[in-house]
């Protein structure tokens, strides 16, 4: 786990000064504090901070070429199945013990598409072909791993984050905002890949590779595309499948542990890498809060596994202690205010260890958010013309035969999840941005009209989380964890995981009790039926309250008394009146005031105002 940056130049135009490059790789320091160092050539120059995971003697440090010289490469993440690919493909004369070693020479092997078909991990990668002269450029299956890039007249810059790329001297003095995107943001939380805020600056999107010549346009292709079936129900072989992803993921040269929470996931996780490591040891972040905290919970499924178990005790001064520490560490701008707790447990899990497992990603692949069920009990009213079923739904509300207005405000299904994941009003969201639409990539993701039969709807529920909420929930983790040079693993986005998670469906999808049955159901040959907790939980904090105390003279300082970023673009006054409306409890909006707030200290924190 790493950070890189990448400069490839067009015809004879060279790099940029040394010393620029050295202080834009050094904001990514925080991510690999064991090693720097820069390659230049005559055309491109890579750079890279390593946090060592795997052998860690100076052989396993980047930048590294392959055996025949022809590839250079940078490499942020790690490769799960590297030692199965090195048996596979009788590669000898490795010169290190490292994934990153198996990588430079399967390339030499099969080229870099090919090579990049059979990796299982996650990861970002940077690759220059000299033989060519092309730059590649690869994001792992889920998106796990950033990977930003900009394209100019003069050449491409690639690198681990946002900020790097429009602090690029290709890129610093001609910034142009995308209100299409900055809307996205202000309703979601994050920049959705491929798009930034930015325009010629993007995000390479889950699965695939990018090839970039001078003179050529960028060449794109998918090098996986998560597929569903649709004949396949979940059965009890999920179980080996998710062993093996997790004994996989176990191997580290550093010290490694599991957190663990009070719900579901990352207790499965947990107790899978129990068996396979016996002195495995878990954190917790317990909160002084008796409805968010999951320290009991957690503590009696560590005692059920015999895992030996830190639960780090945090009140509410300690988490609100941090929130102007965790912003310096965004490099972009995004508003989950969860990161807090999790940039909190981070630094606390870092004191003792490198590598942590979690169990992101499980709602996402087995139906673990009660809105997908919401959206496909309620599927049918969208059937009906919408000018017939507003009235209907009106009525069959005020009969008590249904309790939905979903159907009655949106004209189609998509819109309806879009509603879902969004946290601040459409009404709002094109106050704030006038005869603004969203990006089409954007629209694409919501687009339900193919969803015909039940399965369809079942199968792109799960494909639009996977490819939306998932992807802010995936940023939040590792800006918060690599801010203190923590590697997350996630085994349930292992690529094996993936698809035969996506190879099937559930048996029922009626009630509650079918959200995330099959994860539920293998619990059970870890703990007790008493034990386990089947109701949804999370990182939590209590937002509105902090907003409308501690946090408020902040907010009007940052939002309602400084120069509003972007505001050549955005209704300041919609978005200002939107927070004094928040203050005088005309709304409940916390989330919505987050973004706000979190997009005003990003662009201060960049000296953007």
């Amino acid at each position: 786990m790493c950070g890189f940056l990448t400069e490839f130049s067009f015809g004879n135009h060279g790099v940029i000064n040394s010393t620029v490059f050295e202080e834009l790789l050094r904001l990514s320091k925080h991510r690999g504090p064991d090693n720097t160092t820069i390659s230049a050539q005559q055309n491109y120059r890579l750079g890279f901070n390593r946090l060592a995971i795997l052998d860690l003697s100076a052989q396993g440090n980047q930048p590294k070429y392959s055996p025949s010289q022809r590839y250079h490469v940078v490499f942020n993440g790690e490769i799960y199945n590297y030692k199965a690919l090195q048996e596979q493909y009788k590669l000898n004369n490795l010169n290190s013990t490292s994934d990153t070693e198996v990588l430079i020479h399967l390339l030499d092997v099969l080229g870099v598409y090919d090579a990049l078909k059979v990796l299982n991990g996650m990861f970002a990668i940077a690759v220059v072909d000299t033989k060519t002269n092309a730059l590649f450029l690869a994001r792992d299956f889920a998106g796990i791993k950033p990977l930003f890039y900009g394209v100019s007249d003069l050449g491409v810059v690639a690198a681990s984050q946002f900020n790097q790329i429009f602090r690029h001297p290709w890129f610093k003095e001609t910034l142009e905002l995308r209100p299409d995107i900055i809307k996205e943001y202000f309703g979601f939380g994050y920049m959705q890949a491929p798009n930034t805020i930015y325009n010629n600056i993007y995000q390479v999107r889950p699965g695939e590779c990018l090839k970039i010549q001078h003179g050529e346009a960028v060449e794109r292709r998918l090098f996986y595309k998560a597929k569903t079936k649709t004949n396949d129900v979940f059965e009890s072989t999920i179980k080996p499948t998710l062993e093996a992803a997790v004994k996989r993921q176990l191997v580290s040269h550093v010290p490694l542990a599991s957190f663990l929470s009070g719900g579901i996931d990352s207790p499965l996780i947990t107790a899978m890498a129990k068996k396979e490591k016996s002195d495995l040891e878990a954190f917790t972040l317990s909160v002084n809060h008796k409805a968010l905290d999951e320290g009991q919970q957690a503590f009696s499924y560590a005692k059920e596994v015999g895992v030996k178990q830190q639960i780090h005790k945090v009140n509410e001064e300690d988490l609100l202690a941090v929130v102007n520490e965790h912003f310096k560490f965004m490099g972009e701008p995004f508003g989950d205010y969860s990161s807090i707790p999790t940039y909190l447990i981070a630094k606390k899990a870092k004191v003792k260890h490198t590598v942590m497992l979690s169990g992101d990603g499980g709602d996402e692949l087995f139906f673990g958010y009660p809105r997908m069920l919401d959206v496909y009990n309620k599927r049918h009213w969208f059937k009906i013309p919408y000018l017939i079923r507003k009235p209907l739904v009106r009525l069959a509300n005020k009969l008590n035969l249904t309790n939905t207005w979903g159907p009655y405000h949106y004209k189609h299904i998509g819109d309806w999840v879009m509603g879902r994941q969004a946290h601040v009003f459409k009404k709002d969201l094109d106050g704030f941005l006038n005869d603004t639409d969203y990006s089409e990539e954007f629209r694409c993701l919501y687009d339900f009209h193919k969803a015909t039969s039940k399965n369809d709807m079942i199968s792109q529920l799960r494909l639009n989380e996977f490819y939306g909420h998932m992807q802010r929930v995936l940023v939040k983790v590792d800006r918060m964890s690599m801010a203190h040079g923590l590697e997350v693993r996630v085994p349930f986005l292992d690529k094996q995981v993936i698809d035969d998670a996506l190879s099937k469906q559930p048996k029922s999808f009626r009630s509650q009790t079918d959200l995330k049955k099959v994860l539920k159901t293998l619990m059970l040959d870890y703990y007790s039926p008493s034990s386990i907790n089947n109701k949804k939980q999370g990182f939590a904090v209590p937002m509105f309250d902090w907003l409308h105390g501690y946090l408020k003279a902040d907010v009007e300082e940052v939002v309602l008394q400084t120069p509003f970023y972007g505001a050549s673009h955005i209704n300041e006054e919609a978005v200002k009146d939107y927070v004094k409306q928040f203050f005088k409890e005309k709304h409940d909006a916390a989330w919505g005031v987050w973004h706000i707030y979190a997009w005003q200290k990003w662009a201060i924190g960049e000296g953007l105002v």
